[in-house]
């Protein structure tokens, strides 16, 4: 079996690109990389990246100088976590408070972590997590 080495990007489809990239900047601090009509990507630290696209705007294929990227679209709401050190669990409750966002739920997870659930514009489920989410992290 070839080996993966890590998730690079994931995506969300979503109403209304200016008000997801402006919650994205806003309450999570993400830097935009870029933006077209269709879709906006930002930097999510260590490495990765989160696509919004703007919902059915990727449902024909897109022609790029190096090739053609294939259709995609995406329905209802979706889930998203971002890894927090065990020391940011207080700051970020504080953070999410003060930005106006529902804390929707937290919870003590299995292995000993902790997660703050909250939704962005579009009620996608998004998770804020603690070392001990999972065996692996």
């Amino acid at each position: 079996m070839p080996r993966l080495s890590r998730l690079l990007e994931t995506s969300l489809y979503v109403g209304d690109l200016d008000v997801s990239r402006d919650f994205y900047q806003r309450v999570l601090g993400l830097e935009v990389l870029g933006q077209e009509e269709r879709m906006c990507a930002l930097a999510v630290p260590g490495d990765g990246l989160l696509l919004l696209f703007r919902r059915g705007g990727s449902v024909r294929p897109c022609e790029v100088p190096g090739g053609t990227i294939p259709p995609h679209d995406g329905r209802g709401t979706l889930h998203l976590c971002f890894a927090m050190p065990l020391a940011e669990l207080d700051a970020w409750r504080r953070h999410l408070i003060a930005f106006g966002v529902d804390i929707e739920s937290e919870v003590r997870q299995a292995f000993d972590g902790h997660s703050l659930y909250f939704r962005d514009p579009d009620g996608h489920s998004l998770e804020v997590a603690t070392p001990g989410l999972w065996q692996v992290w």
